[in-house]
């Protein structure tokens, strides 16, 4: 039973000093701080007050390490470079493509969810908006189909946890409770929805927004919008894209302010340059170039996800002047509730899976411990 000491820990209640962690069989045993007598064990690991967080849980990633997960066989590469930067639990993201590709696809992530290396899947689209198509291929959107809907259901197996689609378009409603219904969460991204019809959306049953002011037009003094609605509703939670292209530092801290991290889930949206650098990529059928880490569709010159890992995302919120206890909150227990794991994973707390992160003084990941065993052991 290891017991990792003299740390400083990020835990539900704040932050504790010359704190410790006991784990034992892939859980976390015992949490304590000084008050309180770690147990005796002869395996001790002094960790000097780095830190010791949950490991990261990211709703919303395509790929990395130069892979995709619409390509077989990508994903043990993917998740070792996201796992290198401290995200321990991850959906995989399919971009918008033809239904054959994404049911295709669907199908291959189930097998990898089966067996443990995912926690699922994220279909962003079919059903999005060609005039807010961002780095989706609008040639391979849909109107909102049930049969579609199904496809896609039936090849993830139980798997497919969260759908992204815009409001606005006829029959959306309708698919918003179908998917509900079946336990498909449902997103709403890549929309110009009016403020009254993301409303009836979010009454309908949709709970997350994909990475919010991406690919959708910002709140005006007379309309709102899907931002305004997104931002208001207690019941949804909003993806942000913390890498300072994507959005602007003082709107990322001012959504904090206003939702509270409970309702904040920091997402990469990384796409295959993560870790990989500059260069030409795809996602899904199209084009990407990447120059200074900046990731670009080849022919409208939008932006193409991200190349952010979510190590960096910390560093940038904090950065950005939102605590880090908040901040670790959006990576971890937050995203955690949203996938229906908050009582699982993404907090310190006896009884959950040993899933942690030791972090330096300037919060780079030292360690990452995944079920009580080290993937990369702290120096």
């Amino acid at each position: 039973m290891p017991v990792l000491s003299d740390a400083t820990l990020v835990l539900p209640v704040g932050v504790v000093q010359g704190g410790w962690v006991a784990v034992t069989g892939g859980g976390i045993t015992a949490v304590g701080g000084p008050e309180r007598s770690r147990p005796r064990d002869p395996e001790v690991i002094d960790l000097g007050g780095r830190w010791i967080v949950p490991g990261f849980v990211d709703l919303h990633v395509h790929g990395g390490g130069g892979q995709s997960f619409s390509r077989v066989g990508t994903a043990d590469t993917i998740r070792s470079l996201h796992r290198e930067h401290g995200t321990t639990t991850s959906l995989a993201s399919l971009a918008t493509a033809p239904m054959d590709d994404m049911v295709r696809a669907a199908g291959t992530l189930a097998d990898l969810t089966d067996a443990g290396k995912l926690a699922g899947i994220h279909a962003e689209g079919p059903f999005l908006s060609p005039a807010h198509a961002g780095e989706q291929d609008p040639a391979a959107m849909l109107v909102p189909d049930p049969d579609a809907l199904q496809r896609l259901i039936r090849a993830s197996r139980g798997h497919l946890r969260v759908l992204t689609l815009a409001p606005e378009l006829p029959g959306a409603m309708e698919l918003v409770k179908r998917a509900v219904d079946q336990g498909v969460q449902v997103a709403i991204g890549h929309t110009g929805a009016s403020y009254e019809r993301t409303l009836a959306a979010i009454e309908a049953g949709a709970s997350l927004a994909t990475h919010l002011f991406h690919a959708q037009p910002g709140p005006a003094q007379r309309e709102p919008g899907a931002v305004g609605a997104l931002l208001e509703h207690p019941d949804v939670t909003v993806q942000l894209i913390a890498d300072g292209v994507h959005l602007h530092d003082s709107l990322l801290s001012m959504v904090f302010r206003l939702c509270g991290a409970e309702r904040v889930a920091l997402v990469t949206a990384a796409m295959a340059a993560a870790g990989a650098g500059d260069g030409r990529y795809r996602l899904g059928d199209r084009n990407v170039d990447v120059r200074g880490g900046v990731a670009l569709v080849e022919d409208t010159g939008a932006i193409a996800g991200s190349t952010l890992t979510q190590d960096a995302a910390l560093r940038r919120a904090v950065d950005a002047g939102v605590p880090v206890t908040e901040v670790v909150t959006a990576l971890t227990s937050t995203p955690a509730r949203a996938l229906g794991l908050g009582g699982r994973i993404g907090a310190l707390v006896p009884g959950f899976t040993a899933d942690l992160l030791v972090l330096s003084s300037n919060l780079e990941v030292d360690g990452v411990m995944v079920s009580g065993i080290w993937d990369r052991a702290p120096h």
